[in-house]
């Protein structure tokens, strides 16, 4: 087995399987949970708007998971939004919530704010996995992707998700690295998971985030429990690799 196939097998594992599309329909969400029983292998998960959660759940092929987005993509500091978000997609029968901090407010000083939507929602969804999107790229420097990381460790949450796609700068490996050494330092770091997510859309692309997660947080947090990929054009290339035995897109990342 060459390593991008060894790779490629790790992603699909541990692929979020994404439609997050502002035309989203019924349809698409049928589409969506077909590509979840290809020939390859299951992804960890499927992640769609609030309203899809059900159908998602009784579509989906069976042991792939359902998360949903909640306070996504603007990210606000309405506590009662985000937190109807998150009951909505407990109550359709969701098992992750990938919830967006309010980084603007964060960036703006209010970091009290921000981890106030983040711990009212981890209240909400108790029992339910919580992944925190940071929008990493736009937070721009170490300092505050640092303090971001902090309020979500700090608040419970369950993984550390780089991006929610939806902007320019999406995954890095700079951001990566910031945020899996603060798990890596905090008490409650055996216990949490990195989700990388925002232009990922090759194995090769993903390959080196598979080798930070390894280098910073052990081997053994490269399985579904505690690392993430979030992308919808990025199983593509893993089937293309594994049908190839290695054959895949080894361009560098583009576009969610």
């Amino acid at each position: 087995m060459t390593d991008l196939t060894a790779d490629a097998r790790t992603a699909l594992a541990c692929l979020d399987l994404t439609s997050l599309n502002d035309n989203d329909d019924a349809a698409a969400i049928g589409r969506l949970c077909a590509l979840a029983a290809g020939p390859a292998g299951r992804p960890a998960a499927l992640c769609v708007w609030p309203r899809f959660v059900a159908q998602a759940r009784a579509q989906a092929p069976a042991g792939v998971r359902i998360a949903a987005v909640a306070n996504f993509p603007a990210g606000g500091l309405d506590v009662a939004a985000a937190v109807a978000d998150a009951r909505a997609i407990v109550g359709a029968g969701g098992d992750e919530v990938d919830l967006v901090l309010p980084w603007r407010a964060l960036q703006a000083g209010d970091a009290a704010g921000a981890a106030a939507v983040v711990q009212a929602v981890r209240a909400a969804c108790a029992g339910r996995t919580l992944k925190l999107i940071l929008e990493s790229g736009d937070l721009a420097t170490p300092a505050l992707i640092h303090q971001a990381s902090l309020i979500g460790l700090d608040a419970g949450v369950d993984f550390l998700k780089t991006s929610t796609g939806k902007t320019t700068t999406g995954a890095t490996l700079d951001a990566a690295r910031v945020m899996l050494q603060a798990i890596a330092a905090h008490p409650r770091g055996a216990a949490v998971g990195f989700k990388a997510s925002g232009g990922i859309r090759t194995v090769a692309g993903a390959a080196p985030y598979i080798a930070l997660v390894r280098q910073t947080l052990g081997d053994a947090a490269a399985v579904p429990a505690r690392l993430r990929f979030g992308a919808s054009g990025l199983l593509a290339d893993i089937q293309a690799v594994l049908a190839g035995g290695g054959a895949g897109n080894t361009s560098a990342p583009g576009s969610y």
